[in-house]
């Protein structure tokens, strides 16, 4: 019999990773895809889905490729055919582009058909039985989506049909336990995964605001917009301006290293300060306004005049600018 092959949706998290080794030991061979966000909430420098996901397709030998969300997804964001779950989260129309894309790639690869860790009920939005079989059908894989961790819950797919997967080696896992994950992972020797329920910051009610923020300000979307919303404390200071303020040390080398040209740097000279970015449409109204917000985050005394340094592409002025804002004053600003 021909050898068949499976395209796996690799997140790097425990889920997906079980469903790629019980392929493997199937004796399937594997090919992983794995999506970048912007709103992934286990990014870092070092670390984080994307870095996990190609750790786990080494580890298992098997090829990776990763793919960005796009502007085509910041829209899906702005407008779910299928809503928004507690937050600003499009979970059941995230998983349709996913899996579109996937299907896309199916040809380019010559994969047989497509793997997913999803586990009936994990998740309340996308994991519901109704809406797996919406995702299924929608994305166009209907047939030729095998999900190993819950298949037993499920009509059988064409690979179990046709004998490509042993249908009786497959799991009946759901709800949201994760233990028999676990006892999964030690079973088949899966080890390191330091992110095994994955985390999207769509999901978090603190983070509404602030994505609200760019679809009710901004006509093109940007994904750099949308990344920078991980860094600082924005405020909406015009319709199309925006001061981010650094809250810490590392927020004001992540502003900085992320300004772009045109964009205005403040910071006050006479005291520890955090670093300000202007974002948008520059000019001078707005800069004394953040330079007003800006001392509010420091130990400048309320109603001094302070010295604030500009720095915009490669000169560097110095405004001066009274600390008069109140904190309800500024609160009015704040976006998240």
């Amino acid at each position: 019999m021909k050898k068949r092959k499976a395209l796996a949706l690799l997140s790097g998290g425990l889920d997906s990773t079980l469903a790629v080794k019980m392929m493997l030991d199937m004796g399937i061979d594997v090919e992983a895809l794995n999506f970048t966000s912007p709103f992934c909430t286990c990014t870092g420098k070092n670390s984080g889905c994307k870095s996990e996901a190609v750790r786990v397709a080494q580890e298992f030998n098997i090829p990776i490729k990763v793919v960005h969300k796009g502007l085509d997804y910041l829209e899906i964001v702005r407008n779910p055919r299928h809503g928004y779950g507690k937050g600003v989260n499009p979970c059941v129309d995230c998983r349709i582009y996913l899996l579109r894309k996937a299907k896309e790639y199916m040809a380019e690869c010559g994969a047989d058909f497509v793997i997913t860790g999803e586990v009936l009920g994990q998740r309340p939005m996308s994991q519901r039985r109704d809406s797996l079989r919406v995702i299924e059908r929608e994305s166009g894989l209907a047939g030729l989506l095998l999900r190993p961790l819950s298949a037993q819950h499920f009509e059988p797919t064409i690979p179990e049909m046709e004998g490509w997967v042993d249908r009786d080696k497959l799991l009946a896992i759901k709800g949201r336990s994760r233990k028999e994950l676990f006892e999964l992972a030690d079973e088949i020797d899966v080890k390191n995964y330091p992110c095994p329920a994955g985390g999207c910051l769509l999901t978090e009610l603190s983070f509404v605001p602030k994505v609200q923020d760019i679809f009710d300000h901004c006509v093109d979307l940007d994904l750099r917009d949308f990344r920078m919303l991980k860094i600082g404390r924005h405020c909406r200071i015009g319709e199309r301006t925006k001061v981010i303020i650094g809250r810490d040390e590392s927020d004001n080398n992540l502003l900085e290293a992320a300004r772009q040209a045109g964009e205005a740097a403040i910071t006050w000279l006479d005291g520890n300060t955090p670093v300000g970015i202007l974002v948008g449409r520059q000019g001078q109204e707005c800069l004394e306004l953040a330079s007003r917000i800006l001392l509010r985050y420091t130990k400048a005394e309320n109603g001094d005049v302070c010295r604030i340094s500009v720095r915009q592409n490669d000169a560097e002025t110095v405004i001066n600018v009274t600390n008069n804002l109140t904190p309800s004053d500024v609160e009015r600003y704040v976006v998240a």
